[in-house]
């Protein structure tokens, strides 16, 4: 049985198991690559099933050093992660009776409203004006907010000291300067 198969026959019937309880040994790295957009791949070939790819996304743990890994009870497992592990799919902005709040949902089926324990940021690469959007889904991992949700974002927004920034659960998050975005 492959390393592979062997993490999945351990997982089976979890949505999101305690990974934050868990300290197994590092076992090393594994062929996994968690691509930009959001898809899967395994020693180069994409991850077709989704389930799998869920599964996967459940043990996935992002660690003070900056590293992701794969974590179960007895092994912990590094892969790579081009940007953030998540990409959002859906939005929706709920009327609630305290005033606004923004739901995502992400590629792996993570379900998130957008308030202090799930921040909204908007981030810039060093040399490059695009903003690049991201939602807290769960124990720091990261959804990237995709173009058509930030756009609706966007047209949203309040402006706010010059910024444009967006409410929540009562919060209010910046999605920046009114002259970036």
């Amino acid at each position: 049985m492959s390393q592979l198969e062997d993490i999945l026959k351990a997982l089976e019937g979890q949505r999101h198991p305690p990974v934050h309880l868990w300290n197994p040994d590092y076992c090393g790295e594994i062929d996994m690559v968690i691509h930009k957009d959001g898809t899967w791949s395994y020693m180069g070939t994409p991850i077709g099933r989704q389930r799998m790819v869920n599964l996967f996304a459940s043990v996935l743990r992002f660690e003070e050093n900056g590293r992701y890994y794969l974590v179960t009870p007895v092994e912990k497992i590094g892969i790579q992660v081009e940007d953030v592990p998540f990409v959002t799919t859906l939005m929706d902005i709920l009327d609630e009776s305290e005033g606004p709040a923004i739901h995502f949902e992400t590629n792996v089926g993570d379900k998130v409203i957008v308030d202090q324990a799930h921040p909204l940021e908007v981030l810039y690469l060093e040399g490059r004006d695009e903003p690049r959007p991201y939602v807290t889904v769960r124990s720091n991992l990261k959804a990237k907010i995709n173009r058509a949700n930030f756009y609706e974002l966007v047209e949203n927004a309040v402006e706010v000291e010059n910024k444009l920034c967006v409410n929540s659960r009562g919060g209010c998050y910046s999605l920046g300067d009114i002259s970036d975005v």
